[in-house]
C-alpha cells in the first residue's frame, strides 16, 4: 500500500468536496498537461484531455486503491486518454518484421543539442514515434508496460523505439547540417 502525501485531500475528494478537488487539480494539472502534450503534440487537445482526465479521476476515485501514488494513477488515466485520442486519429504502430533489422548504432563523436532543439525535433516525429519516445523516455515506462498500454508486442515496442531514436537523430542532424551550411554560405 502506498502512503500519499495528500491523502487528506484525496479523502475529501471522495466526499465530492469541490475545494479539495480544485486543490488536487492545482497540484497535478501542469504535469498532467505536459504528459498529454508530449503524446498528442497539440496544445488545445492536450488541455482538453487533461481536463477530461481529471473529471474521470474524480468520478472514479473510489476505484483508486492506493497501490501506487495518486499522481501515478492519474498519469495512467492521462496517458490512456491521450492514446485514445491518437487511436481516434488512426495512429498505428508498425509491427516489427523479421526482414527489417533494427540496430542501435553507437556514435563515436558526442553531439550536443539544446533542449529546445530536441523538443522541436520530437514534435516533428510521427505520432507513433513521438508516443513511443514519450512513454519510454519521458514518462518512465518500460517496454513491457508500453506494449501493454499500446496493445503491441514487446518486440514492436523495442523496434519502434529504435526507429524513433534513429529518426530523431536524423531530424536533429538535418537541422544542424542546415544551420552549418547557412553559416558557411550565409
Amino acid at each position: 500500500m502506498y502512503v500519499n502525501l495528500h491523502q487528506q485531500l484525496i479523502d475529501r475528494c471522495l466526499e465530492n468536496d469541490k475545494e479539495a478537488q480544485f486543490s488536487v487539480y492545482k497540484l497535478y494539472y501542469r504535469s498532467m498537461y505536459n504528459t498529454s502534450l508530449r503524446i498528442v503534440n497539440h496544445t488545445d487537445d492536450a488541455e482538453d484531455i487533461m481536463q477530461e482526465s481529471f473529471l474521470t479521476a474524480f468520478q472514479k476515485l473510489d476505484g483508486y486503491k492506493g497501490e501506487v501514488s495518486f499522481g501515478t494513477w492519474l498519469k495512467r488515466i492521462v496517458v490512456n486518454r491521450s492514446l485514445d485520442y491518437l487511436r481516434k486519429r488512426k495512429v498505428e504502430f508498425e509491427e516489427a518484421r523479421a526482414d527489417l533489422p533494427v540496430t542501435e548504432e553507437e556514435h563515436d563523436e558526442e553531439v550536443r543539442f539544446s533542449v529546445e532543439e530536441v523538443k522541436e525535433a520530437i514534435s516533428r516525429l510521427s505520432d507513433g514515434y513521438r508516443t513511443i519516445l514519450s512513454l519510454l523516455l519521458l514518462e518512465g515506462y518500460d517496454h513491457e508496460e508500453v506494449s501493454e498500454i499500446l496493445g503491441i508486442s514487446n518486440v514492436t515496442s523495442r523496434t519502434q523505439y529504435c526507429r524513433a531514436k534513429q529518426r530523431l537523430r536524423e531530424l536533429l542532424t538535418e537541422k544542424r547540417d542546415k544551420q552549418t551550411t547557412f553559416v558557411q554560405y550565409g
